[in-house]
């Protein structure tokens, strides 16, 4: 696959088919990765690839704690309290697209709480990673992450796999935290989903907009 048709084509998958994935091409998914950019070549990140019982251990314990109405404190902000626009109106309208594509009213709030619980399922992927980096670290270390998953996702659609990067997962850094042996001094940043996409699914006709390059795009001498 081209770099150009990867990049186009990569997307957040809300479902997965359940089709194991080789533990040698998650492997040379990553062997490849690894080559991001690193400012002083930190490589700030580690990562955690979990599949099978224990995928399923992890996702059982939080099952059962969603249950029973338990939470923990977030590791960080997600999004940026009080957003503003235009950075407001284009999450308000993914999000809407998103729940109005599966059939799921604006004011059917149990409706939203049952797909957002979805992420921690994984969306069904038969692979889920987790990406911790030690608390040392500063913004010019996130952004190196960042690029890291991006040649993650951009690999796995070498692989005509799919992907989806999950921040949800930083609202429960005490649990995954203790299940992956992570050390108090590092910190859980977020998950990711890997697998094979079920193009049946309804929910993955989502296809987000971008901005005009006008939008954020300044040329000088040129």
């Amino acid at each position: 696959m081209e770099l150009k048709e990867a990049i186009r084509s990569r997307k957040s998958v809300r479902q997965f088919k359940d089709t194991p994935i080789r533990e040698n091409i998650i492997k040379d998914i990553l062997e490849n990765a690894k080559w991001a950019a690193s400012g002083g070549n930190l490589q700030p990140w580690n990562v955690h690839v979990l599949g099978g019982e224990a995928l399923q251990d992890l996702v059982g314990e939080v099952r059962q704690k969603l249950r029973a109405g338990q939470m923990e404190t977030p590791e960080y902000n997600v999004y940026p309290p009080n957003l503003k626009d235009p950075y407001k109106t284009r999450r308000r309208v993914v999000g809407q697209a998103l729940y109005e594509l599966i059939g799921v009213p604006r004011e059917d709030k149990a409706g939203k709480l049952k797909q957002l619980a979805k992420n921690f399922e994984f969306f069904g992927a038969p692979v889920g990673l987790f990406f911790t980096m030690d608390r040392q670290m500063e913004i010019g270390q996130f952004v190196d992450l960042g690029i890291f998953m991006q040649n993650i996702m951009l690999m796995a659609r070498d692989y005509g796999l799919h992907t989806c990067p999950q921040e949800a997962w930083a609202q429960w850094p005490e649990t995954t935290a203790r299940f992956l042996g992570v050390a108090a001094d590092e910190m859980v940043f977020c998950g990711m989903a890997l697998g094979e996409a079920d193009e049946g699914a309804l929910i993955n006709q989502l296809q987000s907009e971008r901005a005009e390059l006008d939008e954020f795009v300044s040329f000088r001498g040129f």
